[in-house]
């Protein structure tokens, strides 16, 4: 994978595979750590760049902060790299003289799993296999997804390790939670309607009837927002270039990919209070 999900935890618990102020000095050396920021198109914010340096730990943590508020998609970036250049040096060999200790792995490996992101012991990187999960770890896996889709971050609108777009998995794993299955040959808004009839939530088929809560409006507008998102997605999968119709600017497909997670979390979080 050359993009990891990041949050503050995950940045805390991947500085300390590197930080060895307090120990004895071990791999990747500050090099090794600034061909990573440079390669993750953050070099601009490195502090070591201007001839005062501080410690590995120190350096990463100042340019996490930066890329997380400015960059989020250089941020994952530059995770990836690091997890690999670690990996490179022995980092996650226990005799290696670079090893990291089961400690600082296991606290990582914590920090990613809720994101949908699997830590091997030996430092492999693999996306949670949702088709594998049901109840409540699929609902947290799909929240990972649910939280880079927020940030825009484009490949988030597609659930990695299955066929299904992220508002499809999180209709279909309503349904299922719900009324036990859902139709697997259903089109998009036939879905997507189900669900929301099964959250309680009011779709245009339900014709508005007088002194209804206002928030019946906004549940229909988000239905048809979701479908006419999935219209513009590209249905050749993520395998085949970008996920979107060609012609679509950047812009729109950061907002729409904002509006998909703003719409999945909604009805995850109508799901939890449905079926607590």
């Amino acid at each position: 994978m050359d993009r990891i999900p990041v949050n503050d935890t995950i940045i805390y618990s991947l500085v300390r595979l590197v930080d060895d102020a307090q120990k004895d000095r071990r791999d990747p050396s500050h090099s090794d750590l600034e061909f990573q920021i440079n390669r993750a198109g953050l070099i601009h914010v490195d502090p070591n760049k201007d001839g005062f340096p501080v410690g590995k730990a120190k350096r990463l943590r100042i340019v996490f902060n930066w890329a997380i508020e400015n960059d989020i998609a250089k941020a994952e970036k530059l995770i990836a790299g690091i997890i690999s250049s670690v990996k490179g040096c022995g980092g996650f060999r226990t005799t290696s003289p670079n090893f990291v200790g089961s400690d600082a792995i296991a606290d990582l490996g914590s920090a990613l799993r809720p994101e949908g992101i699997i830590l091997g012991e030996d430092g492999s990187i693999s996306p949670v296999a949702l088709d594998n999960l049901s109840g409540r770890n699929l609902t947290q896996a799909l929240r990972g997804y649910v939280n880079r889709a927020k940030k825009g971050i484009e490949d988030a609108a597609l659930v990695v390790g299955t066929s299904k777009d992220l508002m499809e998995a999180v209709a279909a794993h309503v349904i299922q939670e719900l009324w036990g299955s859902y139709p697997s040959t259903a089109n998009f808004p036939s879905l997507l309607g189900q669900a929301f009839v099964a959250l309680d939530m009011a779709t245009p088929e339900q014709k508005p009837v007088q002194g209804e809560h206002q928030r019946c409006r906004l549940e229909r507008s988000l239905y048809e927002t979701a479908c006419s998102i999935n219209n513009l997605r590209n249905k050749q999968g993520s395998g085949h270039g970008r996920p979107w119709v060609p012609d679509l600017r950047a812009s729109e497909a950061k907002a729409a990919v904002e509006f998909i997670g703003a719409i999945s979390e909604l009805m995850l979080e109508n799901l939890e209070r449905k079926k607590p």
